[in-house]
């Protein structure tokens, strides 16, 4: 494949991760809600609507699916797919530095077999 196809990829990964994260971001003023009925439901999409993390996620989803379905048009679907679970590397990470989630060992050890999938797949393509 081609260095832009895989521009391409790592660009639709990335977004993807973003508008995880600004969605996690726009939920914070949520954790107040204990359950979400036809009370707490109107007021938390109102608080969503208002937020920019959310828009912006939104946004991010939006162009991902965009440079997604262009790097589908240039790489086999059975290379691009996995290189998606690359997102969850992102976001493990940027939530443990920037949201100050956990990383437990077993986690760890999941995203080093991750990665290490990926570039198993990445290489078979050669």
């Amino acid at each position: 494949m081609s260095w832009i196809t895989w521009a391409l990829i790592l660009t639709g990964v990335g977004l993807n991760a973003a508008a995880q994260l600004l969605l996690k971001v726009a939920t914070r003023p949520l954790a107040h809600v204990s359950e979400f009925n036809a009370d707490t439901l109107g007021a938390s999409v109102v608080i969503l609507l208002r937020s920019l993390p959310f828009w912006t996620g939104m946004v991010c989803y939006a162009a991902s699916v965009c440079v997604w379905l262009a790097a589908l048009s240039k790489a086999p679907v059975s290379t691009a797919y996995p290189m998606l679970s690359l997102g969850y590397v992102a976001v493990a990470t940027v939530s443990f530095v920037w949201l100050g989630e956990s990383m437990p060992p077993a986690k760890v050890f999941g995203i080093a077999l991750i990665c290490a999938g990926v570039v198993l797949v990445s290489r078979s393509t050669a």
